[in-house]
């Protein structure tokens, strides 16, 4: 977390369960444009439910993050800084010495005893986990400038190419390998952000045990690249985890009902790799009938000359994250 002067280089890189992404834009007059990116794949365990396994091989390639909208007694921004400091204990479910704090402050509000306050949107993100990722950076001859979190990166992806889409509230689904990052959103705020530990790997985890296959059979056959005698036994597999997906989708969007009753989400876009999955975008349309699409990370980003234009495309969503952390090197 932190602020980068104007125009300063930055690479996003997203360090993810199944491949390292590194996305480099520049920004001219005519808008932003992708000049570099890379894509790694990495082994099925070295990177572990967001935990870096094996340092090495990450490096050779190259969150517990809690998100709350809170209203604290404060009348002005200074306010705000001596309220979080002294408080920020009873809105996170850490020692406060165990964590990094950022917030943002959305503006006046209402506190629970009904005394006028300021609402801000408070990160906190475990030290450990921070750590865990900057070594390896660093281990890579490389020095981090900036740590967000996935949720925000794909606001920010969503916001660069797509707009803030006035009134309409947008659900924001960035499905990966292990991890599903969900960020509810309207005119530019972030209203509830959950992550859930459901992704890609599940699919292809079912696959291994049940037909008794190795880690790149299973995700061929997942992607559809084979055939064979098991592929009529793969729809009924693939389903299962898929309604699994469906189902803590479901919960989220129940739990922000709860909070926010008076918001209707308008749209639903899906990115990550999972994003690929043959018919997910259908499903998710089907059962909770808002429009839905696959995030496009370059609709309004122009894909540089030099750029493979192929491999751009093919990888698609799953660069979303990594494009929406090198917008952090503007503004």
């Amino acid at each position: 977390m932190g602020f980068l002067k104007q125009n300063k280089p930055l690479v996003g890189l997203d360090i993810g369960s199944s491949g390292v992404k590194a996305v480099e834009l520049i920004k001219s007059k005519k808008g932003y444009e992708l000049v570099g990116f890379a894509h790694v794949p990495l082994g099925p365990d070295a990177v572990v439910d967001g935990a870096i396994m094996d340092a090495p091989a990450v490096a050779d390639t190259i969150n517990s993050v809690i998100v709350k909208r809170v209203v604290v007694p404060a009348a002005n921004a200074e306010e705000v800084e001596a309220s979080i400091q002294l408080d920020a204990e009873q809105y996170i479910p850490f020692e406060i010495t165990e964590v990094n704090l950022d917030y943002q402050i959305v503006g006046p509000g209402t506190t629970s005893s009904d005394e006028p306050g300021m609402e801000v949107v408070l990160v906190a993100a475990k030290k450990d986990k921070i750590q865990n990722q900057t070594n390896v950076i660093a281990l890579a001859g490389r020095s981090p400038e900036v740590v967000d979190i996935d949720a925000f990166a794909l606001q920010n992806v969503y916001e660069a190419n797509y707009g803030r889409a006035g009134d309409t509230t947008i659900a924001l689904l960035n499905i990966g390998a292990s991890l599903m990052n969900i960020n509810i959103t309207k005119a530019g705020m972030p209203l509830f952000i959950r992550d859930v530990s459901v992704g890609g790997h599940q699919y292809t985890d079912i696959l291994q045990k049940e037909l008794q296959l190795n880690f790149q059979e299973a995700e061929d056959l997942k992607l559809g690249k084979t055939g064979g005698s098991e592929a009529e036994m793969v729809h009924p597999l693939l389903e299962s985890i898929t309604d699994m997906l469906i189902m803590e989708v479901q919960k989220t969007f129940d739990f922000f009902r709860e909070t926010y009753p008076s918001e209707t989400i308008g749209r639903v876009l899906i990115s990550g790799g999972t994003a690929h999955m043959h018919g997910l975008a259908e499903r998710i349309h089907a059962t909770f009938t808002y429009p839905t699409e696959v995030l496009d990370p370059f609709k309004s980003i122009t894909v540089g000359a030099k750029v493979d234009f192929a491999k751009v495309t093919s990888l698609g969503p799953a660069l979303a994250v990594a494009v929406g952390l090198a917008l952090r090197g503007f503004d």
